[in-house]
């Protein structure tokens, strides 16, 4: 896909061991990562989603994304962008979030579950991040082979409400 012309542009990008594509407006890709203002359902805009290429089957913007895209621009909610996420590697992309946003979420190659937390440690056999359970408890550091990370999402609406509730439960 030669992305740069679809910059701005809502499309959806189906991996080959997943039935559910992602949809967002590009924002900004390399050859690995491509960062997209994520559109999980309908006509909402949610948060960002990076997506790592590996196992990307292929991507879509036929009459069903322009439709989708022209009623979320009527609707004015694809504004504003973020345009500084760095995408040079997952270390550097995962420190930038912890940093700017404090939670993220992971999604390995399931889309079943997935796992929010804060960057701990890095090696290239192993990525420790702080675990944020779905009550909103800081219990653990969990571990996972940086290879398995698919997607990384953030600022989304569920993981800014378990952030209030963590802060609120540090007070």
């Amino acid at each position: 896909m030669n992305k740069k012309k679809y910059i701005g542009q809502l499309v959806s990008i189906k991996y080959s061991d997943r039935p559910t594509p992602i949809s967002g407006f590009v924002i900004d890709y390399n050859d690995e990562w491509t960062l997209l203002k994520y559109n999980p359902v309908d006509y909402v805009i949610d948060g960002y989603i990076i997506l790592r290429h590996k196992n990307i089957e292929g991507f879509r913007r036929d009459a069903e994304e322009k439709f989708r895209e022209k009623v979320i621009m009527l609707k004015k909610q694809h504004l504003p962008g973020i345009t500084d996420q760095p995408l040079t590697d997952l270390e550097t992309i995962l420190s930038s979030l912890t940093k700017r946003y404090g939670i993220f979420q992971l999604d390995l190659k399931t889309e079943k579950s997935c796992y929010l937390g804060k960057f701990k440690s890095f090696t290239k056999r192993k990525l420790t991040i702080d675990y944020l359970n779905p009550k909103g408890l800081w219990t653990k550091q969990m571990q996972f082979r940086p290879n398995d990370i698919r997607t990384i999402e953030f600022d989304t609406d569920y993981i800014n409400s378990l952030k209030l509730v963590s802060k609120k439960g540090k007070t």
